[in-house]
């Protein structure tokens, strides 16, 4: 009786154990090897146990799944370039609203004060207030004012082309990024920031960051005593980035308000319910849904009565949020997307996570085989990699799919201010008069304030030079989902959201 007794509590005993240090619920010990986790006598392998993925400032999370993807609505323009097909789109997440004026000067601001060496960093960061001029109307205040006057901080930026947009996502990044390491106690704040010595994602995570570090963390490894942040420690965020089109058509559509369990019941041609452009809901009857041209010389309606009160672009937070939340992803402003436009991409890319624009990059190593030292903006170097090695001769790509960059980043506008290109220059020219595409061609979506009705569909799409800009096109960022795909699988966050 005693030894069956005391069998049974071994037994319990070893089921406490395994369930209190289980891999997933803080266990400490391999299931497969049975060594143990978090332990220097064992060679300090550390295992994180970490919350789900945090939310960064400005986002929100948009449960990913299938969708019909293109024009449902008649194509009265006969371009035929998104056909309607079947695609699925893992979880991101996507800005509440449009990057507003306040947010691009925050950013201008930053690079006036650290990049003092190099003040091309900063003029080519500038929208073009141009864009606002015609030869014709008498746009002049809008010049020299939209983007400048407080009157104007929640209105969304515009003269900014793909490229500089791109190059916002990397430097905001890095802001956010160093912004929760100052919380987590890792590093002081450091307002000196000056040239390359500025805090950078990659740069920290290889090493060749040397700012104003507060604490690093404990380190289990034998061999060392403190180490710094790591990815495997779940404490930094994945990169900012434009969406992909088929994130932008997904979170613009919005189809969570319209299904029942897997069942769609209502097909949307706008990002709110019906097809007409005004509140159908009793207290907001009649109220327009978006801001848009609703004729030829009709911007916004009879004095008195205005149908959308925006002449021109309004505040990001303009009327009323989609089901995800998402502010004016028809009207007010276009938005540029990560895609290269090509007429038939929805014949070509893939059924999950559908994009166009691949570009395949390495970090660059010196000669002696190290990682080569980071550039004189405080950025890490990478080269591009054929697109062989990279998909190991899975399949071929054209042209369009993979682009040649001299430093292998797509979203790097300012690269040759390097001082080993800076004399010799490395700015790749191009004709964009060859042809109205080419691999510098980008989408952008959603119809704004100076467009007719037609293009406020999600499914409609255009295309721009990406060095070009127009006082139409803004963006938002979007973010990778790292862990569970579905709501009803996430744990808090540390932003309690």
């Amino acid at each position: 009786m005693s030894c069956k007794f005391s069998m049974i509590a071994l037994s319990l005993v070893s089921v406490l154990c395994m369930s209190s240090c289980g891999l997933f619920k803080g266990k400490q010990q391999s299931p497969t090897t049975g060594w143990n986790y978090n332990d220097p006598n064992y060679g300090g392998f550390e295992v994180k146990n970490v919350p789900e993925q945090e939310t960064g400032p400005g986002l929100v999370f948009i449960e990913g799944g299938t969708f019909t993807m293109g024009r449902v609505a008649q194509d009265v323009m006969y371009q035929w370039n998104n056909a309607p097909r079947r695609v699925t789109v893992e979880s991101f997440y996507l800005d509440e609203t449009e990057i507003s004026n306040v947010d691009y000067k925050e950013y201008l601001h930053w690079v006036n004060r650290v990049f003092v060496s190099y003040p091309e960093v900063y003029r080519k960061a500038l929208p073009d207030t141009l864009v606002w001029r015609s030869k014709l109307a008498y746009n002049e205040p809008l010049v020299e004012m939209y983007l400048r006057h407080p009157s104007y901080n929640s209105y969304p930026v515009v003269g900014v082309n793909w490229l500089q947009a791109n190059d916002y996502c990397l430097w905001r990044t890095d802001r956010v990024n160093e912004k929760i390491l100052v919380r987590e106690g890792i590093l002081h704040e450091d307002p000196n920031q000056k040239d390359e010595n500025n805090f950078n994602t990659d740069a920290y995570l290889a090493g060749q960051y040397e700012g104003v570090v507060r604490q690093n963390l404990k380190s289990l490894s034998p061999d060392q005593e403190e180490r710094r942040v790591k990815i495997e420690d779940g404490i930094l965020l994945p990169k900012y980035r434009l969406p992909t089109e088929a994130e932008w058509e997904y979170g613009a559509l919005a189809l969570i308000g319209n299904s029942y369990d897997e069942r769609v019941y209502e097909r949307k041609f706008y990002p709110w319910n019906g097809d007409v452009f005004r509140n159908y809901e009793k207290k907001f009857r009649g109220v327009m849904l978006a801001n848009f041209k609703r004729g030829r010389g009709d911007m916004m309606g009879v004095a008195g009565a205005l149908n959308d009160g925006g002449s021109y672009t309004l505040p990001v937070t303009s009327f009323w949020p989609n089901d995800y939340g998402l502010y004016c992803m028809a009207g007010n402003v276009n938005e540029w997307v990560q895609d290269v436009y090509r007429p038939m991409s929805f014949e070509d890319v893939e059924d999950f996570n559908p994009f166009r624009g691949n570009d395949f990059k390495v970090l660059k190593l010196d000669e002696d085989g190290r990682l080569a030292e980071k550039d004189s903006l405080g950025r890490l170097r990478y080269e591009p990699i054929s697109t062989e090695a990279a998909m190991s001769e899975r399949r071929q790509f054209t042209k369009a799919d993979y682009r040649n960059y001299e430093d292998g980043d797509p979203a790097s506008t300012i690269d040759y201010f390097d001082e080993s290109l800076k004399d010799a220059g490395s700015e790749k020219m191009y004709d964009p008069t060859r042809s109205l595409l080419s691999d510098h061609v980008r989408v952008y979506k959603g119809g704004s304030w100076n467009d007719m009705a037609y293009w406020l569909s999600p499914g409609a799409r255009r295309f721009l030079d990406e060095k070009q800009s127009r006082n139409d096109i803004g963006f938002r960022c979007a973010m990778v989902r790292v862990g569970a795909q579905s709501s009803r699988h996430m744990t808090p966050t540390r932003s309690g959201r």
